[in-house]
């Protein structure tokens, strides 16, 4: 095998609680379809690690006939994966004695993208009692009796996951026909409200992060903070969290300034208003794909240009962490930037993917839906070596575990 490429897409709950993923992978030999033909887990646990990538949660993962009935599959831990069945497998006594040794040794199962019909209940009754996930294909499902299916599979003790959810419209329809997972980027779309006006604590927040990126003497700027104290208190939690290794804790926003200076304030203070969005409980997903963002923005820069000052740094930082500040505020993206003292670099980088800035957070877009072709010409485009963003991109995943791990 000469690469396998690798990505994550969450799976939340009805909370919107991050609660486990779909790893997506690629190898250049593979001669199947976009998901390669699981025969090739193992080089990917051996080549990335299973702790790593997911942390303490299990992950979907596709596996097709051919890997379903090789020996090999008792070989992968059961604690990291979910093995989710591909959906057109006909299932054979020899497919279901295979299904069943695998529930008994304790291997959590799930069907992958299934179009519920009206016998898709019987079709699938020989394996219902050891599934425990069912991922449902919506858009495609039978919506007229869609409620009333999944109401059977849940009866069995299954988990109805909604598959590929793309937006906040099919995400209401899959709760009201009563999925419990969701799979998808849904969540990052923001619910634009006509008219809608900024809470006070989001002004307060902007306030801060404009006297930080101005010329304002360090005593006012510690007073504005005092004059905020929820926000105080958050953004110390928030730095204090183990997440930024400092050797002592930091006691205040004057601590803060002179210690690691404006700029690191500044993007700590934007990245903490994604800190308590959309989550109930532990690391908002939202956040997490912010924070993704931002340590790609400013690693794959750094592979284009290792020359990048710092200012350019900060300013790459920036891109990443303000691309989805429209999804917390409710508001058109090009309204929010208004309110908030960037550069036109940052701006049109955002907006619509200009300079070098942008061209980074397209591509960033793009992995995060999966496309290895994309990085592949972008490789390209920039002379960078094969496998180049593969790199970042797997270690952007490890350290966003070891963030969330130490956040938690």
């Amino acid at each position: 095998m000469q690469s396998v490429s690798i990505g994550r897409q969450p799976v939340l709950d009805g909370d919107l609680n991050l609660c486990s993923y779909e790893v997506l992978y690629q190898g250049s030999e593979a001669a199947l379809n976009r998901y390669t033909s699981a025969s090739i887990i193992n080089n990917v646990l051996n080549k990335f690690g299973t702790h790593s990538l997911l942390g303490e949660r299990q992950a979907f993962v596709k596996i097709d006939e051919k890997f379903l009935l090789h020996d090999i599959i008792f070989s992968i831990p059961k604690e990291f994966f979910i093995f989710s069945i591909l959906s057109d497998i006909e299932l054979t006594a020899r497919v279901i004695e295979r299904i069943e040794q695998l529930h008994e040794k304790g291997y959590t199962l799930s069907l992958d993208n299934v179009v519920l019909q009206d016998s898709s209940i019987e079709k699938y009754r020989p394996i219902l009692e050891q599934l425990s996930f069912v991922k449902v294909n919506v858009s495609k499902s039978e919506t007229t009796i869609l409620t009333s299916l999944i109401k059977t599979l849940q009866s069995n003790m299954i988990t109805v996951v909604a598959d590929n959810v793309k937006s906040l419209v099919e995400y209401e329809k899959a709760r009201q026909f009563g999925c419990q997972w969701f799979q998808g980027y849904f969540f990052v779309e923001p619910k634009i409200i006509k008219n809608a006006k900024y809470e006070p604590s989001q002004m307060v927040i902007l306030k801060l992060y404009n006297l930080i990126m101005q010329d304002v003497n360090i005593d006012e700027i510690t007073k504005e903070f005092e004059n905020n104290h929820e926000v105080t208190l958050q953004l110390l939690q928030f730095i204090n969290s183990g997440a930024f290794h400092f050797q002592n804790k930091i006691s205040s926003v004057h601590h803060i300034l002179t210690l690691v200076g404006r700029i690191p304030l500044g993007q700590w203070l934007m990245l903490m208003v994604y800190s308590k969005s959309i989550s109930k409980e532990g690391q908002s997903p939202l956040m997490l794909i912010v924070k993704n963002r931002t340590s790609l923005m400013e690693s794959i820069l750094r592979v284009i240009n290792p020359n990048a000052k710092s200012n350019m740094l900060g300013e790459a930082y920036f891109v990443g962490v303000l691309s989805l500040i429209d999804t917390v505020y409710g508001m058109k993206l090009n309204e929010v930037l208004k309110h908030i003292n960037i550069s036109i670099e940052v701006k049109e980088a955002i907006l619509y993917h200009k300079g070098i800035l942008g061209e980074i957070l397209a591509l960033i877009k793009e992995i995060e839906f999966f496309n290895p072709e994309a990085v592949d010409e972008f490789e390209k485009e920039h002379s960078l070596k094969t496998a180049s963003i593969e790199k970042l991109v797997v270690e952007s995943m490890k350290d966003l575990t070891e963030f969330e791990r130490l956040s938690a």
